[in-house]
C-alpha cells in the first residue's frame, strides 16, 4: 500500500505527539506510513489509531486502546507517554502494537460520549436495522475493521492481546480491577492474571455472557487475552496522579519493548475474584438508585436489600454481599443500569 506525505508527517516525527493530531483531526486523519531511524515501521491509519512493527520478528501482537469513553484521562496520558517514547525512539519494541483512541471528539467535549455509549457497539452492535447510524457507530465498525486487519497480518503463531485502558464513573473499594469477557466455556488464564497484578490491578470480575464491549469482541472473534481494564476514576485532564499508574505503565512498557516477561509466581491469596450474578437494565424512565452517588464499586447488601427501583419493580440483594459494580441510572433504556457480583474462587477453570 502507498501513502501520500501529509502535512503533520515532520512534526509528529519530532515530537511524537499523537494525541495533539489526533485531537486536531477528531473525525478522520490522513494515512501514512514511515520508518523510525532504529528499523520501526509506523503507520497511521486514521484519527486516533496508529500501529507499530518492528524490524525484527515478534511473537505477539498488542493492542492497547484508550479512549473508548472520552473522559477516562488517565489512560490516554498513559498511551501518549508510551506514544511519544516510541515515536521519539526513547523506547525500542520488540512486539506489534497497535494503539488506538477510540472516540476522539468525546475526548476533545470532556465527556462520555458523544452520541452513543460507544463500548455497547461492538461485536456486530453498531449496524443494527431500524437504528439510524451516528459517528459513534461508524466508528466502531471501523475500530473492529482496524483490529482485525492487525491480527490478520501478524504471525499466525503470534499471541494475541488486547487491553482495553478506562477509568470508571465511580470510586471504587478496589482502586483498580479488570473485567475478564466471557470465554464461552474456554478455560481463564492464570498468566493473564499475573500480567493484571504487575499492573497494579489484582480484582477481576468474571463476565458470564456475551457482550457488546471492544474487549470482547477481540477476546470473541479474534481470540485473544483481551480486558477491560479499570484503572480509578474518572478525572479530567491535568487531574490524574500519574504515579497511581506507574506499575501499569512500566508494565506495558515491559509488554512492548521485550521478547518475553517474567511475572511474580502465581498465588491465588493476590487476587480477589468476583463473577457477575445478575444484569440489571433499565427499562422505565423511573429508574433509581436508593443509594448515594459517592458509593463506591464493590459496594455490598445485605440479603433483602434495596439496590434499584426499576417503575414498579424492586430489585433487591438476594444473597448476603452481593455486590454493586457500574451503577448507572442514566443509561439508555434496555441497556445494562448495574451489575452485580459475587466473590469466587481459583478453581479447576484456571489453567
Amino acid at each position: 500500500m502507498s501513502y501520500s506525505t501529509p502535512s503533520y508527517l515532520e512534526e509528529l516525527k519530532s515530537t511524537g505527539d499523537f494525541l495533539t493530531l489526533t485531537r486536531n483531526n477528531e473525525f478522520s486523519l490522513e494515512s501514512c506510513a514511515f520508518t523510525l531511524a532504529n528499523g520501526t515501521d509506523v503507520t497511521v491509519h486514521d484519527t486516533g489509531i496508529i500501529e507499530f512493527q518492528p524490524a525484527q520478528q515478534t511473537n505477539k501482537d498488542i493492542v492497547l486502546s484508550s479512549a473508548v469513553h472520552g473522559n477516562e484521562t488517565a489512560p490516554i496520558e498513559i498511551c501518549d507517554q508510551l506514544i511519544k517514547s516510541i515515536i521519539t525512539e526513547q523506547l525500542s519494541l520488540k512486539q506489534r502494537v497497535l494503539f488506538i483512541y477510540g472516540n476522539p471528539k468525546s475526548i476533545n467535549i470532556g465527556k462520555r460520549f458523544v452520541d452513543e455509549n460507544l463500548n455497547r457497539l461492538f461485536n456486530g452492535h453498531h449496524t443494527v436495522e431500524g437504528i439510524a447510524s451516528n459517528p459513534e457507530r461508524v466508528r466502531a465498525k471501523l475500530l473492529e475493521d482496524v483490529v482485525s486487519d492487525f491480527f490478520a497480518r501478524g504471525n499466525q503463531d503470534n499471541e494475541r492481546f488486547h487491553y482495553d485502558l478506562h477509568t470508571a464513573i465511580r470510586g471504587s473499594k478496589n482502586e483498580k480491577f479488570a473485567v475478564y469477557p466471557f470465554l464461552h466455556g474456554k478455560p481463564w488464564k492464570k498468566s493473564q492474571l499475573q500480567f493484571l497484578l504487575s499492573c497494579g490491578v489484582n480484582t477481576v470480575l468474571m463476565m458470564k455472557s456475551a457482550a457488546t464491549t471492544f474487549s470482547y469482541y477481540s477476546s470473541y472473534v479474534h481470540g485473544a487475552d483481551s480486558f477491560t481494564v479499570e484503572l480509578g476514576q474518572v478525572k479530567p485532564f491535568g487531574e490524574n496522579d500519574m504515579s497511581r499508574f506507574e506499575k501499569t505503565k512500566k508494565t506495558l512498557t515491559a509488554l512492548i519493548s521485550q521478547e518475553s516477561v517474567e511475572y511474580k509466581e502465581f498465588n491465588a491469596g493476590d487476587f480477589e475474584l468476583f463473577s457477575v450474578y445478575r444484569t440489571i437494565n433499565r427499562t422505565c424512565e423511573d429508574f433509581s438508585f436508593p443509594f448515594a452517588d459517592d458509593v463506591e464499586n464493590f459496594t455490598g447488601f445485605a440479603k433483602g436489600e434495596l439496590m434499584a427501583t426499576d417503575g414498579q419493580t424492586r430489585y433487591e440483594a438476594e444473597v448476603d454481599g452481593e455486590a454493586i459494580i457500574f451503577p448507572n441510572a442514566d443509561v439508555a433504556l434496555g441497556q445494562r443500569a448495574l451489575l452485580t457480583v459475587i466473590p469466587m474462587q481459583v478453581d479447576s477453570n484456571f489453567i
